[in-house]
């Protein structure tokens, strides 16, 4: 079962620039804080020192694709070529260590790791482009918000 909430975030949020130079970009605090107030996040499975958004957090040295995810999770992961993977641990955790897991990702409708891993979670279309924390502009494709939460009516 899919939820598709279209404009979820019905606030003026500023937009942010990407460019293939970096797949990285910090989250803005007004997305991250609406998240949180529902969700009240333990975890930070994509963070740097300087921008984890959570107590418990990890880095890039840590690799979070390696370890054990656990309680409500925030995930905005690499956004080049890696996010499949980042998606797909995302799942998997959601169904099995992890109570929830939401990622801030691209509305890349169009790929195979959206119709692989976001369908399968609760979708909430951003109403306005994302400037990430640190860009000059607005990010050049629209955003979405995945929830991932354990699908007790399909386990055994």
């Amino acid at each position: 079962m899919h939820y598709i909430v279209i404009g979820f975030f019905d606030m003026a949020i500023n937009a942010g620039m990407l460019s293939s130079e970096r797949e990285t970009w910090e989250t803005p605090p007004e997305i991250f804080d609406r998240c949180n107030e529902e969700f009240h996040f333990t975890l930070d499975v994509c963070a740097f020192p300087e921008n984890a958004k959570c107590e418990k957090y990890f880095t890039p040295e840590i690799d979070g694709l390696k370890q054990e995810w656990s309680g409500r999770c925030w995930m905005n992961p690499p956004y080049g070529r890696v996010i499949g993977d980042w998606m797909q641990k995302a799942f998997e955790s959601s169904q099995t260590t992890a109570d929830v897991v939401v990622c801030l990702v691209p509305a890349r409708t169009d790929t195979a790791w959206w119709h692989d891993w976001a369908m399968k979670g609760e979708i909430r279309f951003l109403r306005k482009r994302v400037r990430f924390v640190g860009a000059e502009s607005c990010a050049p494709f629209p955003s979405a918000i995945v929830v991932f939460r354990r699908r007790w009516w399909e386990s055994r």
